[in-house]
């Protein structure tokens, strides 16, 4: 007996709760099902359901083996839906959500490739700090640059952006130059308001030890843009991206503050509901982002 068929059989049995349901859903007759599942307990000698009139129920070892069996039965779509793609052309609508700053910096020149490579594929690219819900609001993709965690989503990692301590040299002229984390406590900040640690920054001595130190900010904004501009404007301390401060630090413009010690290193990530039956046009986009992405042209990690 295919072995495949055995575990597809019975994850539509618990599924459906029936094996009549199950049996419908897979387009095989009852009996087929009740076979397919038999056998499957017979060759591993386990029992994965409890039978009765009225219901079934899984056993602590169907628990186990369902668990598996899914992840198992999912890589097979995912394998196939690849191979799928490689030979069909992408076409229809991407829907691509993506942070405004790194949206209008490193995004925008790619599109016109994209969109030349791709010429039946249309795209809708929405910018803003926000973090969208995927599936509510209905986008194909989205590029969020933070630590994903524990996040239900699947992701891909494109790059990665350090987060830069600076100021202008006109500015630390007039207020000095802090040397340790502490030291910022005293300073002019210039906040990003989506920044989840709020007015508390934290850095890492050489040793690893984290300094956490609270800021006092002299300007809020809700854009790294804005941000920036003000520490241009000599008006204080800003903690931003290097894809944002990159050119700014290599000519000199902005000064990079307290060498000695690193601010957080955030994944720059495509982010998209499911693996299981990816688009086609959805995966020649990660494909293509990641490409782009593979030699950044912003980092100033020394």
């Amino acid at each position: 007996m295919d072995k495949f068929q055995e575990m597809s059989s019975f994850v539509a049995v618990v599924e459906a709760g029936s094996f009549v349901g199950a049996a419908d859903a897979l387009g095989l007759s009852k009996a087929a099902v009740s076979r397919h599942v038999a056998e499957l307990e017979q060759r591993l000698g386990a029992r994965l359901l409890q039978r009765t009139t009225r219901r079934l129920s899984l056993t602590d070892d169907g628990q186990l083996f369902l668990a598996r069996a899914k992840d198992m039965l999912a890589a097979v779509d995912e394998a196939e839906s690849e191979i799928r793609s490689r030979s069909g052309e992408p076409s229809g609508r991407l829907r691509i959500n993506a942070p405004l700053t790194f949206g209008v910096l490193h995004l925008a020149p790619l599109w016109g490739r994209f969109a030349q490579a791709y010429p039946k594929v249309s795209l809708d690219i929405e910018l803003s700090d926000r973090v969208v819900d995927l599936v509510e609001e209905g986008y194909d993709l989205a590029v969020r640059i933070t630590n994903l965690g524990n996040s239900q989503l699947v992701s891909r990692q494109l790059a990665s952006t350090r987060m830069v301590a600076c100021a202008s040299p006109q500015y630390l002229a007039e207020h000095g130059t802090p040397a340790q984390p502490a030291e910022l406590a005293q300073h002019n900040v210039i906040s990003y308001s989506y920044w989840s640690a709020g007015n508390e920054w934290t850095f890492h001595a050489a040793d690893g030890t984290a300094v956490v130190v609270r800021t006092r900010a002299r300007i809020h904004a809700n854009n790294g843009d804005t941000c920036r501009a003000a520490a241009l404007d000599h008006q204080g301390i800003i903690l931003q991206p290097d894809f944002l401060v990159a050119e700014d630090l290599r000519r000199g413009d902005l000064v990079e503050l307290m060498p000695a010690y690193r601010a957080m290193t955030l994944g720059i990530h495509a982010v998209y509901p499911s693996r299981k039956h990816l688009p086609i046009k959805t995966r020649r986009l990660i494909d293509f982002l990641v490409e782009a992405f593979a030699r950044p042209r912003w980092n100033t990690a020394h």
